[in-house]
């Protein structure tokens, strides 16, 4: 495959989908290929090229993993301890969870906590700031029963990495992963990036324009808190050589059966858009019978994508930097370079027609604890839409991210309680509806978030 046939791809997609700025990075047949497009702000032009940093999100979960398992290579940390042996200022609403929670239940998104809805208040974002908040985080599940994506769970995480090491999180992170791993162009603190070439985010208002989105790297409430689950920045060349260490180049820095075990399954996903599994932090997923591993991340209008192919040497990146557009792109490019590359083909699965009656029995709000997603019926077609808590935006002095307007859902062949959606900037996320022993929807998985029913709709 050709670099040309690779830029002209990357630019075309970012053309369609009207993204100011991209960057993508493919490792195959150990060549590397980089492909740049647009640029870094509308208002301060500077071309994107494959050192310019991107806010990467939830791909800064693969790094925090990635250095408890140092720790835990280390005989420092065990997987199956209690969190409470590394943190024992953790206090949680439910005590008996709080005792039960173990370090895997936290990278693989087993610990039962909710989403991540904590404000320190104070101003002060630490991590032993957010731990002390904890109490006031929902349970939704008894630890190990189920997985749901928790922000939360990474963020103690990070705390545990603090407490082992006596470190920062972010002085920790810097030894024990990004410089033995040769990341110079990979950062957490701002003053870092400013003097830097970094992609300015944005996001599509209704009326269709972009608008730059602030604050440029997370809500400012929790912001270092954050870092362990979403704090990290980087370039795709960085991501790239990151793909590289997880395929081997980790030697002597992890041992090698350390990597393989976090690339295994421990827990199975339903219908979901993440994976067929959680490994420990990586989202494993069969694609045209080849099994990869990955991970994706999605800021305040910034968005990442890392796929890694490990029988094949092979790995994706590709960064993003407007909403809600970034998310398709992505999923675009990381879908051709499997194509083109590989010969390995990735198609959404059909949904069924319309059913009424399935409709009007899932139809209503569901929440976490900062977003809702309601689903609604016309007698026609049903539709999802997902945003942020109107109470969370007025209390918040920042901007945040627009929601997800009404999209159209289709339910997949089967039992019928689980679903596609089939357009808009969430096309092609996978879930599925829960039921109560009486058959009731009481929940509905999306992104891999457990969202529990609060109201019905007829």
């Amino acid at each position: 495959m050709s670099q040309e046939k690779l830029s002209e791809f990357v630019e075309v997609t970012a053309r369609e989908f009207d993204i100011p700025g991209v960057a993508v990075g493919v490792l195959a047949g150990g060549q590397e290929f980089f492909a740049s497009h647009g640029m870094t702000s509308l208002d301060n032009p500077l071309p994107v090229d494959d050192k310019t940093l991107f806010h990467l999100a939830s791909v800064t979960k693969t790094f925090t993993a990635t250095a408890l398992m140092r720790l835990v290579a280390a005989g420092k940390v065990e997987l199956d301890a209690p969190v409470r042996r590394y943190v024992p200022e953790l206090v949680l609403a439910d005590e008996t969870a709080a005792a039960q929670i173990t370090v895997l239940n936290l990278l693989n998104h087993t610990a039962g906590l909710d989403w991540n809805l904590i404000d320190t208040e104070d101003g002060d974002g630490s991590l032993a700031a957010f731990v002390a908040k904890m109490a006031d985080l929902a349970l939704i599940a008894p630890p190990g029963a189920r997985a749901s994506y928790s922000q939360a769970g990474y963020n103690l995480a990070g705390r545990i990495i603090e407490n082992v090491t006596g470190l920062s999180f972010e002085k920790a992170m810097s030894s024990l992963v990004l410089e033995p791993a040769g990341l110079s162009n990979t950062f957490f603190e701002l003053d870092d990036i400013m003097v830097r070439r970094f992609a300015v985010g944005y996001n599509r208002g209704e009326d269709g324009t972009l608008r730059f989105a602030q604050p440029w790297k997370s809500w400012r409430a929790g912001m270092r808190g954050n870092n362990p689950g979403g704090g990290i920045v980087s370039s795709v060349s960085d991501l790239l050589a990151w793909a590289r260490f997880h395929l081997g180049a980790a030697e002597g820095v992890l041992p090698a059966e350390v990597l393989r075990r976090m690339q295994e399954p421990t827990i199975e996903l339903r219908a979901s858009t993440l994976g067929d599994a959680f490994g420990i932090c990586w989202f494993l997923r069969a694609v045209d019978g080849v099994r990869t591993i990955g991970h994706g991340g999605s800021g305040n209008g910034q968005f990442a994508e890392l796929l890694i192919v490990p029988e094949r040497d092979f790995a994706v990146v590709s960064l993003a930097n407007a909403g809600p557009d970034g998310y398709p792109f992505n999923q675009a490019v990381v879908r051709w370079a499997l194509e083109h590359y590989l010969g390995v083909v990735e198609r959404d699965p059909e949904p069924i027609p319309y059913d009424q009656r399935r409709a009007r029995e899932v139809a209503g709000r569901y929440e976490i604890d900062a977003m809702n997603l309601d689903l609604a019926t016309d007698g026609t077609r049903l539709t999802l839409e997902v945003g942020i808590k109107p109470e969370i935006r007025q209390a918040s002095q920042d901007d945040m991210p627009p929601d997800y307007p009404p999209a159209a859902v289709g339910f997949l062949p089967g039992d019928g309680d689980e679903y596609i959606i089939t357009e808009g900037g969430l096309k092609g996320q996978r879930g599925f509806f829960t039921r109560d022993d009486s058959g009731t929807v009481v929940g509905v998985d999306l992104a891999g978030r457990l969202f529990s029913r609060v109201t019905a709709t007829s």
